[in-house]
């Protein structure tokens, strides 16, 4: 409203005057500062956000300096020059010290802020000194003269009498401000002083930590940086990937509050050294091992162990062996699962490679499997190993070749001669360089006195079992993947249609539908096939010219192949039982108010006798106090003004523009903004001071006459097979109760509809209005839920009837009405985007389950339940729409659930780098709602239905 009225005043002054006048200039400045109001909520927004996710706001966050930017433009707006100071550069500083002459709060800060002044001038005095001071200072405020602006804006945030300023600005706003000025008007300066409040209730803390500048960033920054990320290294680099170590974040916590180890986890690190039931031959620390390719290999800790039957070697990552990375059940979980127990009875082969590095020892089992490589650090500790193992095996096994003895050496490698090939001569003649000690060695353990261990086994038959092993471990492996696959086509099969539609058949798709094409298939339904329609609306959209006319067919309005005749008489029919509808629930909505005028004279009228009786005895007992007699004589002078009926009024008949009758009252342009906003509770309507006296006789005269009219309103209703009649008392009751509800949420729902588009003028808001209250008389059953008005507003602003509006809401209905919390389609959805997920991308589908396992997929919930218009600008959501509605006949029935994936692997990368837990995905998901790339999104989904085809047809 302060757009629309003052805004609009200033123009008018403007263009009357010369068109270098101030006015032009208060104009801009004021949509300037509309456009700071519109953008102030959300950062008190993300700032409520913050706190309730961090439990804290840090005071350099950005939302707390975009937040300061927008309290000082619209604090500043429309200043005198008295009070900002003639010759003061920071007029904020100004007008706080002119604030704080005759508001204490305020003068309390003036002095805090001089003395953050004083502090930051000093400082930057001794950093033009000397170099060294800024080392010390990395993270002062910058001095710029934005800077100082918002120091004085932070000062009073954080001492919280920010919202106490601004109110007290607010309430003297003639003292300070102009009349054009934001905070001199009488709606938005209250509503900016209130909005101050939650922000200054908050705790701040100036703590940082180690990521502080890259924790809870917004989501425009998080693509920001993967952006500039990936330019420099790929984004399927597996060492981006933290497959890990996924943190989830927590709250601020002390260290000692932290859970200690489970007693299994205690016990296990205890058994890592000496005890009573086994012997520690071999430890050290720091040995990397790599438990899978697509990781880094990790440190832990390597020891050999011996007890009277059995020698096992155990490698446990660092994070287990210290109570520091232990703190959680959910790390322990994943490094639970890289620890290795080897029982070395099972171990055939050791392959040995010299580094220089260190070592690296390869341990190959009975089977032919390799385990994961050892490598140790520096220093020989690989030969220390091979002696621990060695004597570990005697006097019952060997290693072969044994390890040689040296004297003052000790143990050490065996020196090998190279085998020469058939006649390069003879075998004596040894090189130096031959003699050389070997870098690689394979050694093999042998169990010589023992015939049923393996090192007396042939060889032969060791080659025939590691072959058989390795041929059934193949195909038990290739039957677990078509059993596997089997499962994915049953589940996924329902989701796509089997026949895969090529968008280069028979021609080039991507170009979408065009007037050329449409106009020949109007003036000739033969030249292109529906189908052949549907692919192009499919791969390219309609061009938007031809959305008024597409949408019809698309929706199920007109069928493919009509003649224009035919069409017309659709429409007809179309229109005529939209009119008689009208011409129902506006009878019935003709009684609704009826009965609250009603019950509001009744009301007040029990008002008045009641303040009466009251202020009789209070004038027997104290003469001298009449403020309760006052009040009331107030309020009911206040009433019986806005109670008088206005001859012009009462003599207009609303008629709506098809020719039926409306109510005038019901119109959200009829100057009574509030006028729909009647409680369901009391049955009292605001919107029914218009046509009544509120006298007691008169009352009472209504009430006696209101049979009658109830009776006339309900014939006017059911005339023509009106939906009241045959109807007994309770029902009508019962059905003017149901539609009262109904009618509450359709009126406040649609003063809120899009009110930022352009559009959606009160005149078309009144067409809103007309066609769901339509709608729901006809689904009574159903009733309005939020949310139908959005998934309506997008067809009116294409068809601009409501005729032709209705019918196609009613068809898109038949597939939406599903998603509503009396359908049960919603669940569906979350668990066919779970398979999905947890086929097509099992990584993304691990840190979803394991990070506070978010896959029940809720925070998709606004997306299928309105398809993705909260998500998406009007321009996107028409080319959505339209490609979801061919894709049931081109692709997938289901869509939806397609483009919902390509929404999330479209940030994929960003979702794993950061590690989003719930709160997270949330956050990010609505920080970017309307910045999309829906040409990406849409190429990404078609390309997954497609991947989900050729998986099932096994392509």
């Amino acid at each position: 409203m302060y757009l629309k009225g003052n805004c609009w005043r200033i123009l008018k002054e403007a263009l009357q005057k010369n068109p270098g006048s101030n006015s032009i200039k208060s104009f801009q400045h004021l949509l300037h500062c509309n456009w700071v109001v519109k953008k102030k909520t959300p950062k008190v927004k993300q700032i409520m956000e913050e706190a309730v996710t961090r439990k804290f706001v840090h005071e350099d966050s950005s939302h707390i300096v975009s937040f300061c930017a927008a309290v000082e433009a619209c604090v500043l707006h429309g200043l005198k020059r008295r009070a900002a100071g003639f010759l003061r550069s920071n007029k904020i500083a100004a007008l706080f010290m002119k604030v704080g002459k005759s508001f204490p709060p305020a003068e309390e800060l003036c002095k805090k802020a001089q003395e953050l002044e004083q502090v930051m001038e000093t400082k930057r005095s001794q950093s033009l000194q000397s170099q060294d001071s800024l080392r010390k200072m990395p993270r002062l405020p910058s001095l710029n003269p934005q800077g100082v602006k918002n120091l004085w804006i932070k000062a009073a945030l954080f001492d919280k009498v920010l919202d106490k300023i601004v109110l007290f600005l607010v309430e003297n706003s003639s003292k300070y401000y102009e009349k054009e000025a934001l905070l001199m008007d009488p709606v938005d300066g209250p509503i900016l002083a209130s909005l101050l409040v939650g922000p200054c209730a908050l705790e701040y803390t100036k703590m940082k930590t180690a990521d502080h500048f890259w924790t809870d960033p917004s989501a425009d920054e998080l693509v920001q940086r993967h952006r500039i990320h990936s330019g420099h290294c790929r984004q399927d680099s597996p060492t981006k990937r933290p497959a890990l170590c996924i943190q989830k974040r927590h709250s601020s916590s002390s260290m000692d509050e932290r859970p200690s180890p489970s007693p299994s986890a205690r016990d296990y690190v205890e058994s890592l050294h000496q005890n009573n039931r086994a012997t520690l031959l071999f430890g050290k620390n720091n040995v990397l091992v790599q438990p899978r390719d697509d990781m880094e290999a990790i440190p832990g800790y390597l020891s050999l162990h011996q007890t009277a039957n059995i020698m096992t070697l155990k490698w446990t990552p660092n994070q287990l062996m210290n109570g520091s990375m232990a703190d959680l059940e959910y790390e322990r979980s994943v490094y639970w699962d890289y620890a290795m127990t080897i029982c070395l009875e099972e171990i055939v082969y050791l392959h040995c490679h010299q580094q220089d590095s260190g070592g690296t020892v390869v341990l190959v089992s009975q089977d032919g499997i390799q385990r994961p490589p050892l490598r140790f650090p520096r220093g020989g500790h690989l030969l220390q190993f091979l002696s621990c193992l060695e004597n570990g095996l005697l006097p019952h096994g060997q290693l072969e070749p044994p390890l040689w003895s040296q004297r003052g050496k000790g143990k050490v490698f065996p020196k090998l001669k190279k085998r020469l090939p058939p006649g390069s001569g003879s075998s004596d003649s040894v090189s130096d360089k031959e003699e050389d000690e070997a870098m690689d060695y394979v050694f093999r353990i042998l169990f010589p006195n023992s015939r049923s261990e393996f090192g007396g086994t042939p060889l032969k038959l060791l080659c025939d079992n590691m072959k058989y092993q390795i041929i059934s471990r193949a195909f038990y492996g290739w039957l677990a993947y078509c059993r596997h696959l089997s499962t994915v086509r049953t589940h996924l099969s329902a989701l796509v249609n089997h026949t895969i539609v090529a968008p280069d058949v028979p021609g080039d798709a991507y170009k979408g539908l065009t007037t050329d094409v449409w106009q020949t298939f109007l003036q000739d339904s033969t030249a292109y096939k529906e189908h052949e329609l549907l692919r192009l609306v499919y791969f390219g959209g309609v061009e938007p010219s031809l959305r008024k006319d597409v949408w019809p067919f698309l929706l199920g309005h007109y069928k493919f192949g009509m003649s224009k005749a035919q069409r017309k008489e659709v429409d007809e029919q179309v229109r005529e039982s939209y009119q008689q509808t009208m011409s129902e629930w506006l009878g019935c909505e003709g009684i609704v108010r009826q009965r609250e005028k009603e019950q509001h004279a009744a009301a007040l009228a029990k008002c008045s006798s009641g303040a009466s009786i009251d202020n009789s005895g209070q004038r027997m007992t104290h003469h001298d106090s009449t403020v309760s007699n006052e009040v009331f004589e107030s309020v009911e002078e206040v009433e019986q003004i806005e109670l008088e009926p206005k001859p012009e009024e009462a003599k207009q008949v609303p008629r709506m523009p098809n020719g039926a009758l409306q109510n005038e009252n019901s119109s959200p342009d009829s100057g009574h903004p509030s006028s729909r906003n009647f409680s369901i509770t009391s049955g009292l309507s605001e919107g029914s001071f218009s046509t009544e006296d509120s006298s007691a006789p008169d009352a009472n005269h209504r009430s006696a006459s209101a049979p009658q009219t109830q009776q006339s309103s309900i014939k006017a209703a059911g005339g023509q097979g009106g939906a009241l009649t045959g109807r007994t008392d309770r029902k009508v009751a019962e059905l003017l109760d149901l539609y009262t509800l109904n009618l509450h949420r359709i009126e406040k729902d649609v003063q809120r509809c899009d009110r930022n588009y352009w559009y959606f003028t009160p005149a078309n808001l009144e067409k809103l209005r007309n066609i769901m209250c339509s709608y729901i008389w006809k689904h009574l059953d159903i009733g309005y839920v939020q949310g139908m008005c959005d998934l309506l507003a997008p067809l009116l602003v294409i068809l601009d009837d409501e005729a032709m509006a209705f019918s196609c809401f009613t068809e898109l209905m038949k597939r939406m009405n599903q998603n509503f919390p009396h359908g049960g389609a919603m669940d569906t959805h979350f668990a066919n985007m779970r398979s999905l997920i947890q086929i097509l991308d099992s990584e993304l589908f691990e840190l979803m389950h394991q990070n506070g396992d978010y896959t029940h997929f809720y925070f998709c919930y606004r997306w299928f339940l309105l398809d993705f218009k909260r998500e998406l600008v009007y321009d996107d959501v028409f080319a959505v729409w339209e490609t979801i509605w061919a894709a049931k006949y081109v692709s997938s029935g289901h869509f939806v659930l397609f483009i919902a994936l390509a929404l999330v692997e479209m940030y994929r990368d960003i979702i794993l780098e950061n590690n989003m837990d719930f709160t997270d995905i949330i956050k990010f998901f609505n920080e970017m709602a309307e910045h999309h790339n829906i040409k990406k999104i849409l190429t990404l989904a078609r390309d997954l239905v497609c991947k989900v085809q050729m998986l099932i047809e096994n392509k």
